[in-house]
């Protein structure tokens, strides 16, 4: 049984595995960086270690200083969370190596996941070689990585070679790995994924599916489960793949499918992402679970039932960014005086901020996540968008008008968004409100003058 738990990660997702942790009566290690000394992260762990230093590099993708500290600290197991070594094969292998409980996939199934080449090979899958006119538009992409770096929309056979070597640059400065590779670029798809988690006796569960069209930058940013309009036949072929791609590699722990979905309704498999994703909370809302827990159970050898669990209602997350989307979404930095949502039984804040806290300029903008349920997509819109139109933030310019904004287009809530949402919306999503007291106080004014 697993004992101690030291989280590779800080922020919110530090945070939410703490508080599993805590309900399994698991003690708690944290590590952070200099910039993150006083980080509510570091505050709520049962032990701390530092990482000197603030940039991600000197810390938090330090797989040798974590390892120290989880001996150091008596952790017995490590959950990587999401983002900086969570999918790094040699992170993983050091920790094992070091007598250590990995939580999550094998060294080996990571490293077969995470070249999207051979994750596609793996599926009997290949990518377009010698493109000709018929094939555009095409997109380069990084075999490794993700997050939007190293790949390249090509519409023009001509800008193929330069697109090829500014995608080679970016992955090799990015991800160590200059590899990329071309397949067909879908335009007006819809990015939907499918949850899986199997454990080390031949289960596979699949947790129904998730859309996470809304993205910025190619990071998403309104995440929703189930992916609303899909029919019965593609839920069910989109649930096969999954379930081929994890038995492919004999997966163990969470991980999530992902594929874009084209206007045609086919399926095109982008990825398989090893770990626990941002978005998780939404099948945790729909399906009555939390996925850390069964992680560790997974982890410690134990069984998931045969059966899965049964789908109820409908869950959407909105990304809070201290960002602006207005100006080319430019990160914010400063002190979040206060942040605060309504409560609710079916409102859920995850977040690594706590009134007061500095926001720091090394790290993701990202403040929270607003996680709602409700019986039907249309209550939990409702929900999502009012909890975050009376939420309380003071500090930071952020993204949280925008985001009620989007979660009301008729775009949105009739189900019709793409990937490009904002590539079409985003100049009247930004667009300033008027300030429905400024006539009253001009008049004010006027009559004072």
């Amino acid at each position: 049984m697993i004992g101690s738990v030291l989280v590779a990660n800080r922020g919110e997702i530090a945070c939410r595995i703490f508080r599993t942790c805590r309900e399994l009566g698991i003690r708690t290690v944290a590590v952070h960086s200099d910039a993150d000394e006083n980080a509510l992260h570091a505050r709520v762990a049962d032990a701390t270690v530092r990482l000197p230093g603030a940039a991600s590099a000197d810390t938090y993708l330090r797989g040798d200083l974590i390892v120290r500290a989880a001996l150091a600290a008596g952790a017995d197991a490590v959950h990587p969370g999401y983002g900086f070594l969570s999918e790094n094969a040699g992170f993983a292998r050091a920790v094992t190596d070091a007598g250590l409980v990995w939580i999550g996939p094998s060294p080996e199934v990571i490293e077969a996941m995470a070249s999207k080449t051979r994750a596609k090979q793996l599926m009997g899958l290949k990518p377009l070689t010698g493109v000709t006119e018929a094939d555009l538009p095409v997109l380069v992409k990084a075999a490794a990585g993700g997050g939007g770096r190293g790949m390249r929309v090509v519409r023009q056979l001509a800008e193929l070679d330069g697109a090829l070597e500014a995608a080679r640059a970016e992955a090799h400065s990015a991800f160590g790995d200059g590899e990329v590779f071309v397949e067909p670029y879908v335009e007006g798809g819809r990015h939907i994924e499918v949850q899986v988690l199997a454990d080390t006796h031949g289960t596979v569960w699949t947790l129904g599916t998730r859309d996470c069209s809304l993205q910025r930058r190619h990071q998403k940013v309104i995440e929703e489960s189930p992916a609303p309009g899909l029919s019965e036949a593609l839920t069910e072929e989109l649930h096969k793949l999954a379930v081929r791609a994890a038995r492919a590699v004999d997966y163990t722990g969470a991980g999530t499918v992902e594929f874009l979905v084209g206007e045609d309704g086919r399926a095109h498999f982008l990825e398989m992402n090893t770990r626990l994703q941002v978005e998780h909370p939404v099948t945790e809302a729909v399906f009555g679970i939390d996925l850390v827990a069964l992680q560790i159970r997974v982890a410690e050898g134990g069984a998931l039932p045969h059966n899965r669990p049964r789908a109820r209602g409908h869950a959407l997350e909105a990304r809070l960014y201290a960002e602006n989307p207005a100006k080319g979404w430019t990160p914010q930095t400063g002190v979040l005086h206060r942040l605060a949502v309504p409560q609710s039984p079916d409102i859920r804040l995850d977040t690594g901020y706590a009134d007061g806290d500095m926001i720091p300029v090394h790290y993701d903008p990202m403040l929270a996540k607003v996680v709602v349920h409700a019986p039907t997509r249309a209550e939990a819109l409702r929900k999502l968008a009012g909890a975050l139109e009376r939420a309380t933030i003071h500090g930071p310019i952020t993204n949280r008008d925008l985001l009620v904004r989007s979660l009301r287009h008729e775009e949105f809530t009739t189900a019709r968004m793409t990937t490009g949402f904002y590539d079409r919306h985003l100049n009247e999503l930004t667009h300033p409100t008027p300030d429905p007291h400024a006539p009253l106080a001009a008049a004010l004014a006027d009559a004072h003058g």
